[in-house]
């Protein structure tokens, strides 16, 4: 049983960017960075179990096969010592050239389709894993070949990693593919941290207790997602606001492109939570740190932090 998403305590910032992700799965996934023990993985976790059902035929791995009924939202942990055939999947080559069948392992990509990818610690995921993942996320399709067999298959999830940053840097490339970008710190407030213990005491001796207390929230925060995915390609960005955004990008010398179509996306997906049919201001100011802070090439001359970059800029541009 999993540790119910609207029983987090604070962490408000990535429980957003992590409902904004459901909703709308383009957007990219998100990367958490933070301290040890600050419910990354909780959150994630809790998240996946809450979503709805989905279609069998949309989940996991595909052969072709008839598939009936609906199955829980794939959630799929990529450790850190995978191998790359248990990350993109083995073909049993003594099988095809014994029987002549093609016949295929599925790997953990294969396993997370329609659903979540979670690399804990994914600054210290080895280069040509990474490399896999770059791939496959800029695709949504993953292809395995050996010896002149291949087998293709969808490879679309959101990918959600987590890592300290005091224990190495990410690769550039694979943050840049990360559509959001979240900072999470132990908390320092004393009612929040008792908080947590209580609630974590309770859900460790009675899960099940704790989970009905809970399940009013769950089920308005599983109607808030799905209202919101059901309307949020009719909600709509202005011109102007279109233009807000890439001011914005233009202020920071955000790299690419790349930040202001996370931009577009991810204030289109808070206002469909919202419920609300049209993006204003408030939702670009809401999301601009999650969507750009990762994208910001430092400044020598000014060591300010990202967040606190962007900030300054939405201040001015609404001066």
């Amino acid at each position: 049983m999993s540790f119910p998403f609207s029983a987090i305590v604070g962490q408000d910032e990535m429980k957003l960017a992590l409902l904004i992700a459901a909703v709308d799965p383009r957007i990219g996934g998100v990367m958490v960075f933070g301290d040890r023990g600050t419910g990354k993985s909780t959150a994630v976790r809790s998240l996946a179990a809450l979503l709805p059902h989905v279609p069998a035929e949309q989940a996991g791995y595909q052969d072709g096969s008839p598939c009936k009924g609906s199955v829980p939202v794939p959630f799929v942990d990529l450790p850190l010592g995978a191998t790359e055939d248990r990350v993109v999947g083995a073909l049993d080559l003594e099988r095809a050239l014994g029987a002549g069948i093609k016949a295929f392992e599925p790997g953990l990509l294969a396993r997370a389709n329609g659903g979540f990818l979670y690399v804990d610690e994914v600054n210290l995921l080895e280069d040509h894993i990474v490399d896999l993942l770059l791939d496959v996320a800029a695709s949504g399709e993953n292809v395995v070949e050996r010896d002149g067999l291949s087998v293709r298959h969808p490879a679309r999830f959101v990918l959600i990693g987590s890592g300290n940053p005091e224990e190495g840097e990410l690769r550039p490339q694979l943050l840049d593919r990360f559509g959001l970008s979240v900072e999470v710190r132990t908390p320092q407030d004393l009612g929040q941290r008792v908080e947590i213990l209580k609630r974590c005491d309770m859900f460790e001796r009675e899960p099940v207790a704790f989970a009905a207390k809970w399940h009013r929230a769950e089920r308005k925060t599983v109607k808030r997602i799905a209202a919101g995915r059901a309307v949020v390609a009719s909600v709509t960005l202005s011109d102007a606001i279109l233009a807000l955004a890439s001011r914005l990008c233009l202020n920071v010398a955000a790299d690419g492109l790349r930040g202001e179509l996370t931009l577009m996306r991810s204030a289109r997906a808070l206002a469909a939570l919202e419920g609300v049919c049209e993006v204003d201001a408030g939702h670009i100011a809401r999301v601009a740190p999650l969507a750009l802070r990762h994208r910001l090439r430092r400044d020598v001359l000014d060591e300010t932090g990202s967040t606190a970059r962007i900030e300054r800029a939405l201040e001015e541009l609404a001066a």
